[in-house]
């Protein structure tokens, strides 16, 4: 038998604010291992090999000391916060973990898991800027929501979801952690970021070094900037309040392209749709 708590609001105060404070949180219970399973709303998708193989030793040795949070799935236990030590239990062989259940919806469950992620550092750059990208995407949020629950500054989102815009390859190179959320702000909108990105790694440059780089490659005729025309961003702004959707036109120098937009499941499509055929 589990005691489930409802989740609190106010999220920014992390764990207490899920399970209570010290005098009203409830006892862990026992479930099997195998009855758990991955918060598919989880952001962080990348553990560090080398603090996991730690937690791994340290459960072995003590066992786990603060337990899982997780929400009823059917038959199962969803993690709400707690994915590390799960795994790490997994690997050092335990058949029965800790848990405290709570009653959570997916936005609280995305919301807490976030604000967990944030607080303790445990986030990429573009694990955080995903996460936050779900919020708004899925869940409604505008930046300046996002920033007041969150507990960030609406800049810092902003800079985070800019991310987002930058080639596979460089964002690859953020999760791998061979570039910094410094170096890759400053390759935002630039044409040649990947090879720019490829330079400051082989060189190990500073985020300072970098950017005096970027401004080598700006004033140089060698390199040229991603530059749109005013008009077609005010176009691609009327088409995404009309639609609802991210809309980009991509023209060419002799005036042809084309525009895409960017849906996130079949309903958003069928409505693109919808809207297509009703004026043409």
């Amino acid at each position: 038998m589990t005691n489930t708590l409802k989740l609190k609001k106010g999220l920014g105060r992390g764990l207490s604010s899920l399970i209570g404070d010290n005098n009203s949180s409830p006892k862990s219970n026992m479930v099997s291992i195998s009855s758990i399973i991955r918060n598919k709303l989880q952001p962080r998708k990348n553990f560090n090999k080398e603090q996991m193989e730690d937690l791994t030793n340290s459960i072995k040795e003590r066992g786990i000391i603060q337990p899982i949070i997780v929400r009823r799935q059917s038959d199962k236990y969803e993690i709400i916060a707690g994915e590390r030590r799960w795994q790490a239990a997994q690997n050092a062989g335990l058949h029965e973990v800790p848990i405290v259940e709570v009653q959570a919806d997916d936005l609280k469950s995305l919301e807490f898991a976030i604000v967990e992620n944030v607080q303790r550092d445990d986030l990429n750059p573009i694990e955080e800027a995903n996460g936050y990208k779900r919020l708004i995407d899925e869940f409604k949020y505008d930046q300046d929501k996002v920033a007041k629950f969150i507990g960030k500054s609406r800049a810092h989102i902003t800079n985070c979801l800019r991310l987002l815009v930058l080639p596979k390859e460089v964002i690859r190179f953020v999760e791998e952690q061979k570039l910094s959320q410094g170096h890759a702000k400053i390759l935002v909108g630039l044409e040649n970021a990947y090879q720019i990105a490829k330079k400051i790694i082989d060189k190990k440059l500073s985020v300072r070094q970098a950017e005096s780089l970027v401004r080598i490659y700006k004033s140089s005729k060698k390199f040229k900037l991603i530059t749109k025309d005013s008009n077609i961003t005010a176009l691609e702004k009327g088409l995404e309040e009309k639609t609802g959707l991210k809309a980009k036109i991509h023209h060419k120098k002799n005036n042809k392209g084309y525009l895409s937009f960017e849906y996130n499941n079949t309903d958003q499509l069928d409505r693109l749709v919808m809207i297509i055929k009703a004026n043409y």
